[in-house]
């Protein structure tokens, strides 16, 4: 038996109504963690009886209401993020957003990993290479506009802090915080938020926007750079798959007429120096050590 323990985290509200799989998401980490801390947002739907009723001893929820006057920068989910790492008593605490999914293959390897670099104080964080299907489950979008690897594990014994919900910031020995030391963790994420039901993503962007003090625009899957697209060749996990079936977009083209953005044209640029050189220009938010 294994002395490193593992807390799992998340933050959800109206996580039916915004069609995300997070009652998959929460059972595909449940097998890894020691506990499961849940910051489960008051919601218009049915969110919190459903993951009570997942009926597992490892979960434990914490209660929020969200501020709704939170408008800079996405920063309402950096703190409902905290509220629920504050709250992990584990080794290492494990953050997965309610559309992320844990391949069942991949579970002893994550825990190898935490294993393999527990003991060395310079490994801070484990990165995740990252699946973002886009469309319908058929597809990946891989561009430096999608992020490539991301950190999802963080030591919980050091200081660190979530400047919006996507990453940490460490404040170790700086008073400025700084991108974690990480390593590899040899495991993917599988990222099902942009094949959600054309509808449920709109619902899902017009939130979003309203705490990043934007206005949403609407969602149209065939408004795409085709270029970006790689077929997915492998196996979706085993709990997602009754969600891709009743609840995915099941096939989509791209529109024909459809005319690149600027943003777009630039990343095209980009990617042809990627494959010419070998670089990356997706962002990231860790310094490799291991």
């Amino acid at each position: 038996m294994s002395l490193v323990s593992i807390s799992g985290f998340t933050f959800i509200r109206n996580g039916v109504e915004l069609g995300f799989p997070f009652e998959e998401s929460i059972r595909s980490l449940l097998p890894l963690v020691d506990e499961f801390v849940i910051a489960v947002g008051r919601s218009a739907d049915d969110t919190l009886a459903r993951i009570h009723a997942i009926k597992d001893p490892k979960i434990r929820v914490i209660e929020t209401i969200w501020n709704e006057r939170m408008a800079d920068r996405g920063f309402v989910y950096a703190q409902q993020k905290m509220i629920a790492q504050y709250a992990c008593t584990g080794d290492w605490a494990f953050y997965l957003e309610g559309d992320e999914i844990i391949h069942e293959n991949d579970l002893p390897k994550i825990r190898a990993s935490v294993e393999k670099h527990h003991q060395n104080p310079q490994v801070e964080a484990l990165v995740f290479d990252y699946l973002h299907f886009y469309g319908s489950p058929q597809w990946v979008a891989n561009s430096p506009a999608w992020y490539r690897r991301e950190c999802r594990m963080i030591r919980n014994t050091i200081r660190s802090y979530a400047p919006d919900g996507q990453y940490w910031l460490v404040t170790k020995e700086h008073k400025k915080g700084r991108n974690p030391q990480a390593a590899l963790a040899n495991a993917y994420i599988y990222h099902y938020g942009w094949v959600r039901s054309n509808e449920s993503m709109q619902k899902k962007l017009d939130q979003v926007s309203k705490f990043w003090s934007k206005t949403s625009t609407p969602v149209r899957y065939s408004n795409f750079d085709a270029r970006v697209l790689q077929p997915f060749n492998g196996q979706h996990p085993k709990l997602i798959q009754n969600w891709l079936e009743t609840s995915a977009e099941k096939e989509f083209h791209i529109a024909s007429n459809y005319q690149l953005t600027s943003r777009e044209r630039r990343h095209r640029l980009l990617m042809k120096l990627e494959k010419m050189f070998g670089w990356d220009f997706s962002r990231k938010h860790y310094k490799l050590v291991a």
